[in-house]
């Protein structure tokens, strides 16, 4: 292989590289905003919400177990 095509064969790796990064980037960023709290829409609120009524439900058991 002469100069040229190790070049560019450098060269592409190299862009393979930077766009499978910057898709890795984009996606960790995604999903971690959905881990923030957003006022009810995001996943963190959802398992939030979910997480007080089961413990309601916890609540109304020992109540009832106990009578």
């Amino acid at each position: 292989m002469t100069l040229a095509n190790w070049a560019g064969l450098i060269v592409s790796i190299i862009a393979i590289v930077t766009a499978f990064s910057g898709v890795v980037r984009w996606l960790v960023k995604h999903y971690l905003y959905e881990l923030k709290p957003n006022g009810g829409s995001s996943l963190k609120d959802s398992v939030s919400r979910l997480e007080s009524k089961v413990e309601m439900l916890h609540e109304l058991v020992i109540e009832l177990v106990k009578k």
